[in-house]
Protein backbone atom coordinates (compact mmCIF):
# COMPACT_ATOMS: atom_id res chain seq x y z
CA UNK A 1 0.00 0.00 0.00
CA UNK A 2 1.41 3.53 -0.40
CA UNK A 3 2.00 6.23 1.64
CA UNK A 4 -1.63 8.21 0.57
CA UNK A 5 -3.30 4.77 0.40
CA UNK A 6 -2.30 4.04 4.20
CA UNK A 7 -3.10 7.43 5.27
CA UNK A 8 -6.36 7.19 3.99
CA UNK A 9 -6.86 3.79 6.20
CA UNK A 10 -5.54 5.54 8.94
CA UNK A 11 -7.36 8.60 8.53
CA UNK A 12 -10.97 6.46 9.42
CA UNK A 13 -9.81 5.12 13.04
CA UNK A 14 -12.27 5.59 15.48
CA UNK A 15 -12.45 4.26 19.20
CA UNK A 16 -14.45 2.65 21.58
CA UNK A 17 -14.37 0.92 24.96
CA UNK A 18 -15.94 -1.91 26.68
CA UNK A 19 -15.47 -2.27 30.19
CA UNK A 20 -16.47 -5.09 32.50
CA UNK A 21 -17.58 -4.85 36.04
CA UNK A 22 -17.77 -6.82 39.24
CA UNK A 23 -20.86 -7.39 41.18
CA UNK A 24 -20.41 -6.51 44.93
CA UNK A 25 -22.61 -7.59 47.77
CA UNK A 26 -22.40 -4.17 49.77
CA UNK A 27 -23.18 -6.27 53.33
CA UNK A 28 -20.22 -8.57 52.65
CA UNK A 29 -17.57 -6.57 50.48
CA UNK A 30 -17.80 -10.12 47.87
CA UNK A 31 -18.86 -11.08 44.85
CA UNK A 32 -22.59 -11.20 44.13
CA UNK A 33 -23.59 -13.91 41.37
CA UNK A 34 -26.64 -11.82 40.29
CA UNK A 35 -25.68 -11.16 36.59
CA UNK A 36 -29.57 -11.87 36.05
CA UNK A 37 -30.87 -9.56 37.88
CA UNK A 38 -28.79 -6.78 37.05
CA UNK A 39 -29.28 -7.36 33.67
CA UNK A 40 -32.75 -7.45 33.92
CA UNK A 41 -32.63 -4.32 35.72
CA UNK A 42 -30.94 -2.73 33.37
CA UNK A 43 -33.71 -3.46 30.47
CA UNK A 44 -36.17 -1.67 32.76
CA UNK A 45 -34.31 1.34 32.52
CA UNK A 46 -33.42 1.21 28.88
CA UNK A 47 -29.72 0.19 29.30
CA UNK A 48 -27.96 -2.28 27.36
CA UNK A 49 -25.41 -4.12 29.01
CA UNK A 50 -24.16 -7.24 28.71
CA UNK A 51 -23.26 -10.48 30.39
CA UNK A 52 -19.77 -12.42 30.94
CA UNK A 53 -18.50 -15.73 31.50
CA UNK A 54 -19.21 -15.83 35.57
CA UNK A 55 -22.71 -14.65 36.98
CA UNK A 56 -20.73 -11.98 39.35
CA UNK A 57 -19.85 -9.76 36.47
CA UNK A 58 -21.37 -7.70 33.96
CA UNK A 59 -19.54 -5.42 30.22
CA UNK A 60 -20.73 -2.32 29.05
CA UNK A 61 -19.97 -0.56 25.63
CA UNK A 62 -19.96 2.61 24.23
CA UNK A 63 -20.93 3.34 20.90
CA UNK A 64 -18.21 4.24 17.99
CA UNK A 65 -17.06 7.40 19.27
CA UNK A 66 -13.88 9.69 17.27
CA UNK A 67 -12.72 12.12 20.03
CA UNK A 68 -11.83 11.70 23.33
CA UNK A 69 -14.51 13.55 24.62
CA UNK A 70 -17.31 11.89 23.57
CA UNK A 71 -15.54 9.08 24.65
CA UNK A 72 -15.57 10.33 28.17
CA UNK A 73 -18.86 11.53 28.16
CA UNK A 74 -20.37 7.58 26.95
CA UNK A 75 -18.07 5.80 29.36
CA UNK A 76 -19.47 7.79 32.22
CA UNK A 77 -22.78 7.43 30.78
CA UNK A 78 -22.46 3.46 30.50
CA UNK A 79 -21.10 3.00 34.10
CA UNK A 80 -24.37 5.20 35.36
CA UNK A 81 -26.59 2.62 33.63
CA UNK A 82 -24.05 -0.26 35.30
CA UNK A 83 -24.49 1.24 38.76
CA UNK A 84 -28.02 2.47 38.23
CA UNK A 85 -29.00 -1.41 37.53
CA UNK A 86 -26.88 -2.95 40.30
CA UNK A 87 -28.65 -0.55 42.39
CA UNK A 88 -31.93 -1.93 41.62
CA UNK A 89 -30.56 -5.04 42.58
CA UNK A 90 -29.29 -4.08 45.78
CA UNK A 91 -25.41 -4.41 44.66
CA UNK A 92 -22.84 -2.07 43.68
CA UNK A 93 -19.82 -2.16 41.71
CA UNK A 94 -16.46 -1.84 41.28
CA UNK A 95 -14.20 -2.05 37.83
CA UNK A 96 -11.16 -3.46 38.97
CA UNK A 97 -8.59 -6.61 36.92
CA UNK A 98 -9.59 -8.90 40.14
CA UNK A 99 -11.83 -8.78 43.12
CA UNK A 100 -9.67 -7.97 46.37
CA UNK A 101 -12.12 -10.48 48.45
CA UNK A 102 -13.06 -12.78 45.89
CA UNK A 103 -13.06 -16.94 46.73
CA UNK A 104 -13.69 -20.20 45.01
CA UNK A 105 -17.39 -19.73 46.48
CA UNK A 106 -18.89 -17.31 43.64
CA UNK A 107 -17.96 -19.45 40.90
CA UNK A 108 -20.97 -19.90 38.89
CA UNK A 109 -21.06 -19.65 34.82
CA UNK A 110 -23.76 -17.51 33.43
CA UNK A 111 -26.54 -19.33 32.44
CA UNK A 112 -25.74 -19.37 28.46
CA UNK A 113 -24.88 -22.80 26.54
CA UNK A 114 -21.77 -21.37 25.63
CA UNK A 115 -20.18 -20.06 29.06
CA UNK A 116 -21.52 -23.32 30.32
CA UNK A 117 -19.92 -25.58 27.92
CA UNK A 118 -16.31 -23.06 28.52
CA UNK A 119 -16.77 -23.74 32.40
CA UNK A 120 -17.15 -27.38 31.99
CA UNK A 121 -14.51 -27.72 29.16
CA UNK A 122 -11.67 -25.79 30.83
CA UNK A 123 -12.10 -26.62 34.19
CA UNK A 124 -10.62 -25.11 36.96
CA UNK A 125 -9.08 -22.21 34.42
CA UNK A 126 -12.55 -21.11 33.55
CA UNK A 127 -14.14 -21.38 37.22
CA UNK A 128 -11.57 -18.78 38.40
CA UNK A 129 -11.82 -16.73 35.59
CA UNK A 130 -12.91 -14.01 38.41
CA UNK A 131 -11.35 -11.27 35.72
CA UNK A 132 -12.23 -7.62 34.37
CA UNK A 133 -10.70 -5.45 31.81
CA UNK A 134 -10.78 -2.50 29.81
CA UNK A 135 -10.81 -3.50 25.92
CA UNK A 136 -9.92 -0.53 23.54
CA UNK A 137 -11.95 -1.05 20.03
CA UNK A 138 -9.94 0.49 16.74
CA UNK A 139 -11.44 0.92 13.62
CA UNK A 140 -9.36 -0.56 10.92
CA UNK A 141 -10.90 -0.22 7.86
CA UNK A 142 -8.50 -2.45 6.06
CA UNK A 143 -8.14 -5.76 7.89
CA UNK A 144 -4.56 -7.24 5.84
CA UNK A 145 -3.35 -3.85 7.31
CA UNK A 146 -4.48 -4.19 10.70
CA UNK A 147 -3.42 -7.61 10.95
CA UNK A 148 -0.25 -6.48 9.52
CA UNK A 149 -0.05 -4.50 12.01
CA UNK A 150 0.02 -6.51 15.34
CA UNK A 151 3.58 -7.62 14.88
CA UNK A 152 4.44 -3.86 14.99
CA UNK A 153 2.01 -3.27 18.32
CA UNK A 154 3.45 -6.76 20.50
CA UNK A 155 6.37 -4.89 21.90
CA UNK A 156 4.54 -1.92 22.93
CA UNK A 157 1.19 -3.38 24.90
CA UNK A 158 3.44 -4.44 27.82
CA UNK A 159 4.21 -0.55 29.17
CA UNK A 160 0.19 -0.08 28.55
CA UNK A 161 -0.54 -3.22 30.98
CA UNK A 162 2.04 -1.83 33.47
CA UNK A 163 0.04 1.69 33.40
CA UNK A 164 -2.91 -0.02 33.65
CA UNK A 165 -2.44 -2.58 36.08
CA UNK A 166 -5.22 -2.65 38.92
CA UNK A 167 -5.51 -6.55 40.11
CA UNK A 168 -2.77 -7.06 43.18
CA UNK A 169 -5.31 -9.13 45.01
CA UNK A 170 -6.93 -12.65 44.14
CA UNK A 171 -8.54 -14.60 46.08
CA UNK A 172 -7.84 -12.78 49.27
CA UNK A 173 -4.33 -12.48 49.09
CA UNK A 174 -1.51 -9.82 47.87
CA UNK A 175 -0.64 -12.13 44.96
CA UNK A 176 3.03 -9.97 44.86
CA UNK A 177 1.78 -9.21 41.00
CA UNK A 178 0.35 -5.56 39.65
CA UNK A 179 -1.55 -7.68 37.27
CA UNK A 180 -2.50 -11.09 38.35
CA UNK A 181 -5.03 -11.05 36.01
CA UNK A 182 -2.79 -11.27 33.24
CA UNK A 183 -1.09 -14.47 34.74
CA UNK A 184 -4.75 -16.11 35.23
CA UNK A 185 -5.20 -15.24 31.36
CA UNK A 186 -2.21 -16.48 30.40
CA UNK A 187 -3.07 -19.90 31.17
CA UNK A 188 -5.97 -19.92 28.57
CA UNK A 189 -4.77 -21.93 25.59
CA UNK A 190 -4.60 -18.82 22.90
CA UNK A 191 -4.06 -15.98 25.83
CA UNK A 192 -1.16 -13.67 25.20
CA UNK A 193 1.21 -11.52 22.75
CA UNK A 194 0.26 -11.81 19.11
CA UNK A 195 2.30 -13.39 16.60
CA UNK A 196 3.28 -11.46 13.87
CA UNK A 197 0.70 -12.18 10.67
CA UNK A 198 1.63 -11.65 7.11
CA UNK A 199 -1.62 -11.17 6.18
CA UNK A 200 -5.39 -11.80 6.90
CA UNK A 201 -5.31 -15.08 5.25
CA UNK A 202 -2.57 -16.42 7.53
CA UNK A 203 -4.49 -15.36 10.41
CA UNK A 204 -7.56 -16.85 9.59
CA UNK A 205 -5.71 -20.03 8.57
CA UNK A 206 -4.42 -20.08 12.22
CA UNK A 207 -7.69 -19.99 13.80
CA UNK A 208 -9.59 -22.28 11.37
CA UNK A 209 -6.70 -25.03 12.52
CA UNK A 210 -7.27 -24.14 16.09
CA UNK A 211 -10.99 -24.42 15.68
CA UNK A 212 -10.51 -27.46 14.08
CA UNK A 213 -8.30 -29.06 16.56
CA UNK A 214 -10.85 -28.98 18.88
CA UNK A 215 -9.36 -26.68 21.40
CA UNK A 216 -11.33 -23.70 20.87
CA UNK A 217 -14.57 -23.34 19.39
CA UNK A 218 -14.99 -20.47 18.11
CA UNK A 219 -12.84 -17.25 16.43
CA UNK A 220 -13.87 -15.28 19.54
CA UNK A 221 -12.20 -17.73 22.07
CA UNK A 222 -9.14 -15.80 20.15
CA UNK A 223 -7.36 -14.18 23.26
CA UNK A 224 -4.56 -12.67 22.17
CA UNK A 225 -3.60 -9.20 23.59
CA UNK A 226 -4.60 -7.61 20.19
CA UNK A 227 -6.74 -8.78 18.40
CA UNK A 228 -8.95 -8.19 14.76
CA UNK A 229 -13.00 -8.90 16.21
CA UNK A 230 -14.48 -11.67 14.97
CA UNK A 231 -17.32 -9.15 14.29
CA UNK A 232 -16.40 -5.86 13.14
CA UNK A 233 -13.69 -3.82 11.11
CA UNK A 234 -11.67 -3.35 14.43
CA UNK A 235 -8.59 -4.27 16.23
CA UNK A 236 -9.51 -5.05 19.84
CA UNK A 237 -6.88 -3.92 22.41
CA UNK A 238 -7.23 -6.40 25.13
CA UNK A 239 -4.26 -6.13 27.51
CA UNK A 240 -5.20 -3.70 29.82
CA UNK A 241 -6.52 -4.20 33.25
CA UNK A 242 -9.77 -3.03 34.57
CA UNK A 243 -9.65 1.03 34.90
CA UNK A 244 -11.56 1.86 38.29
CA UNK A 245 -11.02 6.07 37.44
CA UNK A 246 -12.57 7.05 34.24
CA UNK A 247 -10.27 9.55 33.29
CA UNK A 248 -7.48 6.45 33.32
CA UNK A 249 -10.11 4.45 31.20
CA UNK A 250 -10.02 7.27 28.62
CA UNK A 251 -6.46 7.95 28.99
CA UNK A 252 -5.85 4.20 27.89
CA UNK A 253 -7.91 4.09 25.45
CA UNK A 254 -5.88 7.20 23.60
CA UNK A 255 -2.92 5.26 24.12
CA UNK A 256 -4.29 2.26 22.42
CA UNK A 257 -5.92 4.05 19.35
CA UNK A 258 -2.62 5.70 19.06
CA UNK A 259 -0.52 2.48 18.96
CA UNK A 260 -2.89 1.01 16.03
CA UNK A 261 -2.33 4.02 14.13
CA UNK A 262 1.39 3.89 14.48
CA UNK A 263 1.10 0.01 13.76
CA UNK A 264 -1.08 0.72 10.87
CA UNK A 265 1.34 3.15 9.48
CA UNK A 266 4.12 0.74 9.83
CA UNK A 267 2.41 -2.19 8.57
CA UNK A 268 2.14 -0.29 5.22
CA UNK A 269 5.28 0.83 5.29
CA UNK A 270 4.77 4.61 5.47
CA UNK A 271 6.30 5.05 9.00
CA UNK A 272 9.90 4.23 10.01
CA UNK A 273 9.95 0.55 11.48
CA UNK A 274 11.31 0.15 15.04
CA UNK A 275 12.47 -3.58 16.72
CA UNK A 276 10.42 -6.33 16.66
CA UNK A 277 11.92 -8.37 19.13
CA UNK A 278 11.41 -12.36 18.87
CA UNK A 279 7.71 -13.40 20.49
CA UNK A 280 9.72 -15.03 23.45
CA UNK A 281 10.98 -11.35 24.74
CA UNK A 282 7.72 -9.65 24.29
CA UNK A 283 6.34 -12.31 26.68
CA UNK A 284 8.86 -11.94 29.02
CA UNK A 285 8.38 -7.97 29.11
CA UNK A 286 4.93 -8.94 29.60
CA UNK A 287 5.69 -10.91 32.70
CA UNK A 288 7.90 -8.20 33.90
CA UNK A 289 4.77 -5.40 33.48
CA UNK A 290 2.07 -7.93 35.22
CA UNK A 291 5.14 -8.49 37.81
CA UNK A 292 5.30 -5.15 39.06
CA UNK A 293 3.75 -2.29 36.37
CA UNK A 294 5.70 0.86 37.38
CA UNK A 295 6.78 0.13 40.60
CA UNK A 296 10.17 -1.43 39.20
CA UNK A 297 11.83 -1.52 35.87
CA UNK A 298 10.34 -2.50 32.66
CA UNK A 299 11.71 -4.12 29.79
CA UNK A 300 12.45 -1.70 26.42
CA UNK A 301 10.63 -2.17 23.50
CA UNK A 302 13.47 -0.96 21.44
CA UNK A 303 16.26 -3.46 22.48
CA UNK A 304 16.02 -6.24 25.50
CA UNK A 305 17.44 -4.05 28.72
CA UNK A 306 15.64 -3.11 31.74
CA UNK A 307 14.82 0.59 32.21
CA UNK A 308 13.22 2.33 35.33
CA UNK A 309 9.47 2.12 34.38
CA UNK A 310 9.12 5.79 33.79
CA UNK A 311 11.80 5.69 30.76
CA UNK A 312 9.56 2.75 29.41
CA UNK A 313 6.67 4.66 29.83
CA UNK A 314 8.33 8.20 28.32
CA UNK A 315 9.55 5.93 25.14
CA UNK A 316 5.84 5.08 24.43
CA UNK A 317 4.55 8.35 24.69
CA UNK A 318 7.36 9.48 22.34
CA UNK A 319 6.55 6.49 20.00
CA UNK A 320 3.22 7.40 19.74
CA UNK A 321 3.67 11.13 19.76
CA UNK A 322 2.91 12.12 16.05
CA UNK A 323 -0.77 10.23 16.43
CA UNK A 324 -1.79 12.18 19.65
CA UNK A 325 -0.71 15.50 17.77
CA UNK A 326 -2.47 14.74 14.79
CA UNK A 327 -5.75 13.41 16.77
CA UNK A 328 -5.28 16.53 19.02
CA UNK A 329 -5.20 14.16 22.08
CA UNK A 330 -1.52 14.59 22.83
CA UNK A 331 -2.10 17.19 26.17
CA UNK A 332 -5.13 14.85 27.38
CA UNK A 333 -3.23 11.86 27.14
CA UNK A 334 0.21 12.87 27.98
CA UNK A 335 -1.68 14.60 31.00
CA UNK A 336 -2.88 11.56 31.90
CA UNK A 337 -0.05 9.49 31.74
CA UNK A 338 1.64 11.87 34.09
CA UNK A 339 -1.43 11.55 36.67
CA UNK A 340 -0.73 7.45 36.32
CA UNK A 341 2.77 7.86 37.29
CA UNK A 342 2.65 10.35 39.94
CA UNK A 343 0.04 9.04 41.62
CA UNK A 344 0.54 5.61 40.98
CA UNK A 345 -1.59 2.91 39.47
CA UNK A 346 -4.23 1.52 40.80
CA UNK A 347 -2.65 -1.70 41.99
CA UNK A 348 -0.30 1.09 44.03
CA UNK A 349 -3.33 2.80 45.33
CA UNK A 350 -4.59 -0.45 46.68
CA UNK A 351 -2.00 -1.65 48.52
CA UNK A 352 -1.78 2.25 50.27
CA UNK A 353 -5.32 1.58 51.41
CA UNK A 354 -4.60 -2.06 52.46
CA UNK A 355 -1.15 -1.17 54.58
CA UNK A 356 -3.18 1.99 55.98
CA UNK A 357 -6.45 0.07 57.01
CA UNK A 358 -4.96 -3.53 57.20
CA UNK A 359 -8.96 -4.58 55.35
CA UNK A 360 -9.57 -5.65 52.10
CA UNK A 361 -12.95 -4.95 52.41
CA UNK A 362 -11.36 -1.08 52.89
CA UNK A 363 -10.12 -1.64 49.51
CA UNK A 364 -12.74 -2.51 48.01
CA UNK A 365 -15.14 0.22 49.63
CA UNK A 366 -12.17 2.42 47.33
CA UNK A 367 -12.37 0.56 44.29
CA UNK A 368 -16.35 1.24 44.38
CA UNK A 369 -15.61 4.88 45.43
CA UNK A 370 -13.15 5.32 42.77
CA UNK A 371 -15.77 3.83 40.17
CA UNK A 372 -18.51 5.85 40.35
CA UNK A 373 -16.17 9.36 40.97
CA UNK A 374 -17.33 11.76 38.97
CA UNK A 375 -20.50 10.46 37.51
Amino acid sequence: MTAAGAHRAVDGVTVGVEEEFHLVDPAHRTLAADAERVLAGAVELGAELKPELQRTAVESATPVCTTLDELAGQIGGRRGDVLAAASRAGLRVLTAGTMPTATGRAREAYPEPRYERMVTEYAEVGRQQLVCAVQVQVGVPDRDLGIGALGWLAPWLPPLLALSSSSPYHDGVDTGYASYRTMLWSRWPTGGPPLPFASAAEYDSLVADLVGSGVITDPGMIYFDVRPSARYPTLEVRVCDAAPLLDDAVTLAGLGRALVRVGLRQAAGAAPPTARPRPELVRAAQWRAARSGLADVLVDPRQPRSLPAREVVAALLEHVRPELEELGDWDRVAGGVDAIVRRGTSSDRQRAVFERRRSLEDVVDALVEETAAGL
